[in-house]
């Protein structure tokens, strides 16, 4: 077997369930060899839209995903979505073909191009090592939730080797990290004394939703989380739904007069915190992740645990029904608090002006009634953009796997690419894209991945006829918008193009079509082309724009 081919062989048996990418000389027989043994290949229409994908898959499959691209240019297509994933610690392997020769025209230093971008750059160095390099990358990416970026030179992949060096080593113990009983004990002690705890999980928490609710029990902390956790409390009478610049007007001041804040695999930045307004003046900060290097890397902490979430929250809980006295924060909640949580959390319950005029609907009332009309076993894929907070917010989620938030680039053009790596993840949810005009431009080309693979995705864009973010940001102060204002575009017919089913939607009357098409056999893509209002940036934009 040559080495390309032992490579998908190894990844095979390693448990990789699905891969992406665009197929080229470089990285032929490498998927091929995916294909023969069970993993499931998408091809995408460029390698931007694939690594994406991979990354969206592996977030809400939880499992590692995989990227399998040509050397050069196909690794330097995907390096936007490459590096989002290497900022969300999402654990990725590439497969990159690599051209060694300088003189090559697909020569660059690939080595240097992953590290640039966040990811670990390894390599196959031969055919007797090839095994065990292979290991080494998924098992990087696995247990340390790497994006790594395992270069397969082209000499290399053509070597031999042996099918019985193909075994697979067993993978060594590893053992969940504990938290240091010191700091634990700190951790207790502060939730035991607080009045008005809060509690705000993030990606790191996402498996300890049970943990979290116990101890928020025990000591009466309210519960939040930042988006990329978002639904991780869904159903709970205490959930507050995102800390940050999405949180609901209830949501942020509940938050702001806490005594207490404690982020739970949660980086507490600047968009968590609403760059640290969401602090009040008097408030403790206490962080626990299982990186040391995150404690305190956005804002000063009072306590740092270093642990896994569940664990440290197991701990602690037993520590704090260790004390002789009931914790002060219990009395916070209330059946009057409870109440009001249930009424204005939501951002669907905040009162509003309609501002639907002129052929245009407004992004909440368009959002809302949306979010009436689809099922509620949904996943949201959202791109970047001024739009942004209306689908992130506007429409429920049924747990933590609701929403798959690429943000941790910003980029824009994602969207759609996300929304299909969460669906191939969870084919039983309908999948949601919603993107702004820009970025539907930007991905549109994966618009006929959604229709090959007969995905019974709604597609919703938010087509405002510019780049909304830039205009709101430099309109106010008189900056000339030429470059980024666009004259109207048919999104319709491109969808229709594609092989979608597509609808105009200038008011909420027209989403009668949105009905029909869910209450129907669902046999190909909805495209929804939403004339949104444009007259005002969104209100988390604003809120951004305070902090810069």
């Amino acid at each position: 077997m040559i080495v390309a081919r032992a490579v998908g062989a190894v990844l095979a048996r390693l448990g990789v369930t699905a891969a992406f990418g665009v197929v080229g000389s470089g990285n032929f027989h490498v998927t091929n060899a995916l294909a023969e043994h069970g993993v499931r290949f998408v091809a995408a229409r460029h390698e931007g839209g694939a690594a994406t994908m991979a990354d969206a898959y592996a977030r809400v499959s939880g499992t590692v995903g995989v990227l399998s691209v040509h050397q050069g240019p196909g690794l330097t297509g995907a390096t936007t979505g490459i590096a989002e994933a290497a900022k969300s610690r999402t654990p990725l392997v590439v497969l990159a073909g690599e051209a060694m020769e300088p003189r090559s025209n697909f020569h660059i230093d690939q080595f240097r191009l992953a590290e640039a971008v966040g990811a670990v750059p390894l390599r196959v160095t031969s055919a007797e090592t090839a095994v065990a390099e292979t290991v080494r990358a998924f098992r990087l990416a696995a247990a340390e939730r790497r994006t790594v970026v395992l270069n397969l030179p082209l000499a290399v992949q053509r070597l031999t080797l042996a099918d019985d060096a193909l075994a697979v080593p067993a993978p060594p113990e590893r053992a969940v990290p504990e938290s240091p009983p010191q700091r634990a004990g700190e951790l207790a002690a502060a939730l035991a004394a607080a009045r008005r705890p809060v509690f705000v999980a993030g990606r790191g928490a996402r498996h300890a939703r049970r943990e979290l609710e116990a101890l928020a029990d025990r000591t009466g902390a309210l519960l939040a989380t930042s988006a990329v956790a978002r639904g991780l409390f869904a159903g709970s009478p205490w959930n507050l739904d995102v800390s940050g610049g999405f949180a609901s007007p209830l949501t942020a001041a509940l938050i702001r007069e806490s005594d207490l804040i404690v982020g739970w695999g949660c980086a507490l930045n600047m968009w968590t915190m609403r760059h640290g307004r969401l602090i009040g003046p008097s408030a403790m900060i206490a962080q626990v992740d299982l990186e040391p290097g995150a404690l305190g890397a956005h804002l000063p902490i009072d306590i740092g645990v270093v642990g896994d979430a569940a664990a440290t929250a197991r701990a602690v809980t037993a520590l704090v029904e260790g004390e002789n006295r009931p914790p002060a924060g219990r009395a916070r909640r209330t059946s009057a608090l409870a109440e009001r949580i249930a009424r204005e959390v939501s951002w669907r319950d905040v009162p509003y002006t309609d501002e639907s005029a002129a052929g245009r609907i407004d992004p909440r009332t368009l959002t809302i009634a949306l979010d009436g009309l689809l099922p509620a076993e949904r996943i949201i894929g959202v791109d970047s953009g001024n739009f942004m907070g209306y689908p992130s917010m506007f429409l429920s989620v049924p747990d933590e796997n609701g929403l798959c938030f690429t943000q941790a680039f910003q980029s824009v053009g994602l969207g759609l690419a996300t929304a299909i790596g969460a669906a191939v993840a969870r084919p039983d949810r309908l999948p949601v894209a919603a993107l702004g005009d820009g970025g539907a431009l930007m991905g549109a080309s994966e618009l006929e991945t959604v229709v090959r693979l007969g995905l019974p995705m709604v597609i919703v864009i938010y087509d405002d006829e510019a780049y909304g973010a830039e205009v709101h940001h430099f309109g106010p102060d008189g900056h000339p918008l030429d470059q980024v204002r666009f004259p109207p575009v048919d999104f319709a017919s491109i969808g229709r193009g594609y092989g979608c089913a597509a609808v105009i939607v200038r008011g909420p009357g027209d989403l009668a079509a949105v009905a029909e098409w869910l209450d129907g056999p669902r046999d190909r893509p909805l495209l929804v082309h939403a004339k949104v209002t444009c007259e005002r940036g969104a209100w988390w934009l604003e809120e951004a724009f305070r902090g810069h």
